[in-house]
Formats: C-alpha cells, sequence, structure tokens
C-alpha cells in the first residue's frame, strides 16, 4: 500500500454498508464531494475523521488502514496455536487462539516467539500428586523478573501472572497439560514440552 489509507477501501467497504457517498457524509459531517475525493485518490480524510469513518463502515480503525478485513479463519479452533501479544510498554498480556491484529498503547503488538530454555531460563517441573510445580531460579527484582508461567492443553490455558520481588514459582493441574510456558521481560518467551 502506497499511502496510509486507499480510497478504493473506503468504496468496497462503503457499498458493503449499503451507503451512498451522500449517506457516508452526512454521517461524517463533510460534502458528497469530500467522500468522492477520498473514494478516487484525490484526498485523504482529516486525521481526525479516521475513527468515525471506520465506526461508520463498522470496521476497526487497522482494517480501514490496513485495507485488509479481519475474517476468522479459524473455524476449528485447537490451544496449541494459541498466541501471546505482549506489550513492551505495559506488559499487558492477551492470549489469542489465533492470529489477530492486536495493539496497546497504540502500536501493534505481534506474537511472541517461543524458544527452548536456555541455561538462565531452564525450568524445573515436579509432578506433585495431581499438580505440576514449577519453578525457576531467576531474578525477580523490579527491572528483570519472569512476568507469567502458563501451562497449555488440549482444551484450555492455565496462566499464573507473576509480580517482580515475587518468587519464580507457579502451581498447575496436571489435566492435559502438554506445553509449559515461561516469560522473561528481558529473554522472552520460553517453551517446554511435557
Amino acid at each position: 500500500m502506497n499511502s496510509y489509507l486507499t480510497g478504493g477501501i473506503i468504496k468496497v467497504l462503503r457499498e458493503q454498508k449499503g451507503l451512498t457517498q451522500n449517506a457516508l457524509a452526512e454521517k461524517l459531517g463533510v460534502s458528497d464531494k469530500a467522500v468522492s475525493k477520498w473514494e478516487t485518490g484525490k484526498g485523504y480524510p482529516d486525521i481526525t475523521l479516521l475513527e468515525p469513518l471506520a465506526a461508520c463502515l463498522h470496521v476497526s480503525l487497522t482494517e480501514l488502514l490496513s485495507g485488509e478485513p479481519i475474517t476468522n479463519r479459524n473455524r476449528s479452533f485447537q490451544m496449541n496455536r494459541s498466541l501471546f501479544y505482549i506489550c513492551p510498554i505495559c506488559g499487558n498480556i492477551i492470549i489469542g487462539s489465533g492470529d489477530a491484529v492486536v495493539s496497546c498503547h497504540g502500536i501493534q503488538l505481534f506474537p511472541a516467539e517461543a524458544e527452548s530454555p536456555d541455561e538462565q531460563h531452564s525450568f524445573r517441573v515436579e509432578k506433585i500428586e495431581d499438580e505440576y510445580y514449577v519453578n525457576l531460579s531467576h531474578s525477580m527484582t523490579k527491572s528483570h523478573y519472569i512476568s507469567f508461567f502458563a501451562a497449555l492443553s488440549d482444551n484450555g490455558i492455565q496462566f499464573i501472572k507473576l509480580y517482580p520481588e515475587g518468587n519464580a514459582e507457579a502451581w498447575f493441574k496436571i489435566a492435559g497439560v502438554s506445553t509449559l510456558f515461561c516469560y522473561c521481560n528481558r529473554h522472552g518467551l520460553f517453551k517446554i514440552k511435557l
């Protein structure tokens, strides 16, 4: 895409919603000539109109700007396709069941790629009755810590959020757990298969 927004996508979305140029213009408080200019590439909507335009066209701002509709192609959900989106600014964690457009603090997040644990992030797993006890010898200071542990099974995710100055440990019910994850705020996501 050569520009931040193409007129073609505005036209396609407008027609899909059954709106005329005049009807869209009225909803946005602009002239139908302005909408015509946008659609022919002779002008662009003012930045203050982008959110209202996306709302009128019933799409997200991300969809409008990218020109790509977001559709659910993941018709047969599988837990082993779960993805972790982690905000580098606030540490917000979003778990998705497939590809998604996710943003936090105005930046687009991409799924964290899990690696095999290195020497510093090798976590131990101990089976105690019907639970796994997972722990890790790791710094837990405010600037360097393990943010979470997660246990993935065929029917769900068990998630334990950790905080600085706590212990890098968690308990998980064993029921079907196949993969364990831990996330270091400096070094990223690690996983082990059980």
